[in-house]
């Protein structure tokens, strides 16, 4: 479903990589590895769109995605290292936000999102009154909430204790078994035996 066709990026007149391919299909979890400065954050954001490559492209269901920029943002969840949420509204209200972005009306499941996160009883706070680590479990939330197909994640893991990590590989698990993808970075241990991942390497990782 997704494919990095020829990728090379360059910062700061340093190379990051260069010709870069890789293929992930529907059903796989995947986690890019590599050294601090490798390029992990620039390559997800790339493929996310957020981005530019120096040459290549990203390829979604067979589809260049500069020719169909639409249907893969509306297929695509992406979580990076700001959480994207609002300090004017409750964590609920930013959950709502996201639900009316995308068409959806749950006030339910919004509910049970934020219990996942560890943020029942917090769920009518003003986000200007939470915690950075309780920030990102707002945006983390959205996890539960969402019906896109494709999951990009740059260290979902931040600030998340070993329980709240567990959780968060139950629910990977699911979404792939569903026939969605996970790519994702971390620097903390994850799936430890677990034979359904598959490491991308950046640089000499």
């Amino acid at each position: 479903m997704l494919e990095v066709r020829d990728l090379s990026c360059t910062r700061d007149e340093r190379l990051l990589f260069s010709d870069l391919n890789f293929c992930v299909e529907s059903g796989e979890l995947v986690q890019i590895e590599g050294r601090n400065g490798a390029g992990k954050t620039t390559l997800l954001r790339i493929i996310a769109g957020l981005g530019l490559a120096d040459s290549g492209e990203i390829i979604w269901r067979g589809e260049p995605v500069v020719k169909s920029r639409d249907i893969f943002h509306s297929d695509l969840l992406f979580l990076g290292h700001s959480p994207g949420v609002k300090r004017e509204l409750t964590a609920f209200e930013n959950l709502e936000f996201y639900q009316a972005m995308h068409g959806q009306k749950d006030s339910d499941a919004i509910w049970h999102a934020l219990a996942k996160v560890g943020l029942a009883g917090r769920e009518d706070v003003s986000a200007g009154q939470l915690s950075a680590g309780q920030h990102r479990r707002v945006a983390l939330a959205r996890l539960w909430l969402s019906k896109s197909p494709l999951w990009i994640l740059d260290e979902p893991l931040t600030a998340i204790d070993k329980q709240g990590v567990k959780v968060l590989e139950a629910l990977f698990q699911k979404h792939v078994s569903e026939g969605g993808i996970v790519l994702f970075t971390t620097h903390q241990d994850m799936f430890e035996g677990c034979d359904n991942l598959r490491r991308i390497k950046l640089g000499n990782a």
